[in-house]
């Protein structure tokens, strides 16, 4: 059976995009992980270079904040609707975002500036109570973290996907998907794969990781 003309350069044309497109997703996740480094340095410098006003005047993570959550039990529910809607409003903001010229920047500083908080708490957290703090920062994104992390990072792919598929020119457009309904339909299916993802992941930090929380902090 001979192909119709042009049937075998649609395929090879199909091949070669899809393995530049898994390329290129795979140096996007070097790009996030390599931004995220580089504000959880840049976090680590800063609490280190203004110790006086992180440590000595500052009361993040201090003794007070310890007690609290020690003799606080937050109600599942509420802290429920108080995460998801946080959690939800982030994948609204970077998803709109993602569909604008502004979109890479916007990532890019996203995963900067949640690289940078992390070490802020970090370097708080270990200047402060030691390998006790590490413990602290281990029971602060667990289990919840074992959902959220890859539920965020596939978020960030997802919106440098959608940017370079709209503004991509040229071939480069073809690679990441055109402008074709079913480009669309499987950017829709990814979100809302991503979405149910981070609600398990918002079910987990509300009802489980209080818990957790409060065996560890015995040790303070």
């Amino acid at each position: 059976m001979r192909l119709a003309a042009g049937q075998e350069p649609a395929r090879v044309k199909w091949g070669v995009g899809r393995a530049v497109q898994q390329q290129t997703a795979a140096k996007n996740g070097y790009y996030i992980v390599y931004l995220f480094t580089i504000g959880l340095f840049l976090g680590i410098l800063i609490v280190n270079l203004g110790y006086d006003t992180w440590i000595g005047e500052g009361s993040l993570l201090g003794t007070d904040m310890i007690l609290r959550l020690k003799n606080s039990i937050p109600d599942g529910s509420g802290l429920f609707g108080y995460v998801l809607k946080h959690r939800m409003f982030t994948v609204c903001l970077l998803g709109l975002l993602a569909t604008t010229m502004i979109g890479l920047p916007a990532v890019c500083g996203y995963v900067c500036y949640m690289g940078l908080s992390a070490g802020c708490l970090l370097s708080v957290a270990v200047i402060r109570y030691g390998i006790r703090g590490l413990f602290l920062m281990a029971a602060g994104i667990f289990p919840q973290g074992i959902l959220l992390i890859p539920g965020y990072a596939a978020l960030f792919l997802w919106a440098v996907g959608v940017n370079r598929m709209l503004y991509a020119h040229g071939m480069g457009r073809e690679y990441y998907g055109g402008y074709g309904r079913q480009s669309y339909l499987k950017k829709g299916m990814q979100m809302a794969g991503i979405i149910a993802v981070i609600i398990v992941g918002c079910i987990l930090e509300s009802y489980v990781n209080p818990k957790m929380l409060q065996f560890v902090l015995k040790i303070f």
